[in-house]
């Protein structure tokens, strides 16, 4: 399930019985809202947030003329859309960054969070032009450190740790070896527990007394749903935290915590996690995020996902190959693997104005594309050149290699011819669309 997708569809539904209407009564706005309230508490958002969230709407609806209007449906969609934006704390949220380096960013939340693997993501992200640290301050969590070398490698950054030493020794240490050592950014992975207790904010307040960093970002598990945002107020009490990380929104998450947790914090979501590799962090853009609640797509984080994913050479090799036909298999190949570098093709597709939302479960395979893989793999580099040469025992020898059958290979070989013919068509400009 895609994020915030069950919200998305209820609310679309909701804004589907007012379209084409001539205008609206104030009876039908209410009963319209009454349902998109109903919408959001069962998506978990905190009750007074959803209560004055509704109320917005239905006074800035009627204290204007758009009731009467012929295109109202629109402008109480346009209304719900800039009250979402504005819920979610109406901009991007970008980390601070120290006049003198480096910068020290310290995270924190309570364990099961994805604390750890985020600080990793976080890491890679920030590494792209930064030289970043990752320190492990979790001393007590067993494997903690090892948790930490793990992802910094994936990350391909450094880890810095002392082992089970005092965690305020250990991040001071960090911040000296930072300087001496020209990193720009220092990331302070702290100890976790299975709930608020009082040992463990008095650490996280010596640690930030000492460190005195520039951000305090806390890791919330967004499937938590309202607990999430018990768990935000009490660690803001106590630290005042600077900034969000949602965790776990590809989940089965209803979402009410990214809609709630600004409004009851008063503290801004600057990045989520949508998936377990290290590249699924995407900062978070309030804007994006009403949007694709509203059903109309997120084309600019498409777009950086496209760029993140194929380089701009790559691009003008893949363009040059369309425009001379010589677009063969090992292309094909890579065309699959920057679609897995961008989410998923349900990924992709719930980004496309008109198309997010209604793709249902049932109707994508990803499983598919891995098949198409395995099969393109177990070619030799001369049959993905050239297709052509694969006959019936080639095809036999494919299907055993990679697992499948031989209608698959032969279903796989028809779509790619399929394809290139569309592509001869659309050069020659005889390709014309069905309606």
């Amino acid at each position: 399930m895609s994020l915030f997708e069950n919200l998305s569809q209820k609310i679309n539904h909701v804004f589907s019985k007012l379209r084409n209407k001539s205008g609206l009564t104030e009876l039908e706005l209410k009963e319209a809202m009454r349902e998109v309230r109903l919408a959001l508490l069962e998506a978990d958002v905190n009750y007074i947030v959803a209560k004055d969230f509704i109320k917005n709407v239905t006074d800035k609806a009627i204290g204007t003329d758009i009731l009467k209007g012929l295109d109202s449906s629109q402008q109480i969609i346009k209304l719900v859309n800039e009250e979402l934006i504005e819920l979610m704390g109406s901009k991007l949220s970008k980390l601070a960054i120290a006049d003198r380096p480096p910068t020290i960013y310290m995270v924190c939340g309570l364990q099961g969070s994805g604390k750890t693997t985020m600080c990793g993501k976080l890491a890679k992200l920030l590494s792209k032009d930064k030289k970043v640290l990752l320190v492990a301050c979790d001393i007590y969590r067993p494997a903690a450190i090892k948790q930490l070398q793990v992802v910094g490698e994936k990350a391909k950054v450094e880890v810095f740790e002392m082992g089970q030493s005092n965690p305020v020794k250990i991040a001071s240490e960090a911040v000296h070896y930072a300087k001496d050592n020209s990193f720009d950014i220092v990331i302070v992975d702290t100890a976790g527990r299975l709930h608020i207790d009082e040992t463990l904010m008095e650490e996280l307040k010596a640690l930030k007394k000492n460190i005195i960093p520039d951000e305090i970002l806390l890791v919330v598990d967004s499937m938590l749903g309202q607990d999430s945002v018990n768990v935000a107020q009490k660690f803001n009490e106590d630290l005042n935290v600077t900034g969000i990380i949602l965790t776990k929104l590809d989940g089965d998450t209803r979402g009410g915590a990214a809609l709630s947790i600004k409004e009851v914090t008063g503290k801004p979501i600057k990045y989520i996690g949508v998936g377990e590799r290290m590249e699924d962090i995407e900062p978070f853009h309030p804007d994006r995020m009403a949007s694709r609640i509203l059903g109309m797509g997120d084309v600019l984080t498409l777009i950086e996902k496209a760029q993140d994913a194929i380089s701009e050479e790559e691009a003008r090799k893949l363009a040059k190959k369309l425009k001379t036909q010589s677009f063969d298999l090992e292309d094909y190949l890579d065309q699959l693997e920057s679609i897995k570098k961008m989410g998923g093709m349900r990924s992709m597709l719930n980004m496309i104005p008109g198309v997010s939302g209604k793709i249902k479960e049932e109707d994508l395979d990803e499983k598919a594309m891995e098949k198409t893989k395995a099969i393109i793999l177990s070619m030799t580099p001369a049959e993905r050149r050239d297709p052509d040469i694969i006959k019936s025992s080639r095809r036999k020898r494919i299907a055993k290699g990679s697992g499948t059958t031989v209608q698959d290979v032969n279903k796989l070989l028809n779509q790619f011819e399929q394809m290139k013919t569309l592509m001869k068509r659309m050069k020659s400009g005889r390709f014309k669309l069905p309606f």
